[in-house]
This record gives C-alpha cells, structure tokens and sequence, in this order.
C-alpha cells in the first residue's frame, strides 16, 4: 500500500491594518479612557467636596464631571489636531 502524504494548506497572505487605522484607533482608545478616568475623578473630587463642603447638594458632583469631560475633550481634540510638523499651527474658526 502506498502511502499519501496530504500536503500542507498553501500560505495565505492576511492584509494587515493600514498603518494611519491603528493610530487612529489608538487615539480613540487613549481618548475615550481619557474620559473614563478624569469624569470619575472630577466626580469623586465632587463628591467630596459636596460632602465636606455644600451640605451635601448635587451640583458640585455634576460640576467635577463637567469638568473632567471637558479636560478629556480638549485633549482628545487637540490629538486628532496635532500634526507632526514643526512651525505648522492650526487656528481654530
């Protein structure tokens, strides 16, 4: 009896991401963790202050959030905005 041998599968070739899609998802990761961890910290920071401070009301606990989500924007903002230029500056409209 003579023995078959199965070849192996031929090498295909997998497209990888382009390199501009995985900094862009890298960005978004950054930005959107960003925002994850300075709202909670804004908050926290509000609530203490609310507690320590305000009698306990909730307006400096919304303001902390506001606070840290309007820092994680603008630098999330001024990283898509970034190039790497030297001399270039970007005005805003």
């Amino acid at each position: 009896m003579p023995e078959t041998t199965i070849p192996p599968p031929p090498v295909v070739a997998r497209p990888s991401k382009p390199v501009s899609e995985s900094l862009l998802n890298e960005k978004w990761d950054r930005c959107l963790s960003s925002l994850l961890i300075r709202s909670s910290l804004g908050l926290s920071f509000g609530v203490v202050f609310s507690v320590l401070l305000f009698k306990r009301r909730a307006w400096p606990a919304l303001v902390g959030l506001g606070f840290g989500a309007g820092r994680a924007y603008e630098e999330c903002n001024s990283s898509f905005l970034r190039t790497n230029k030297e001399g270039v500056r970007i005005q805003r409209p």
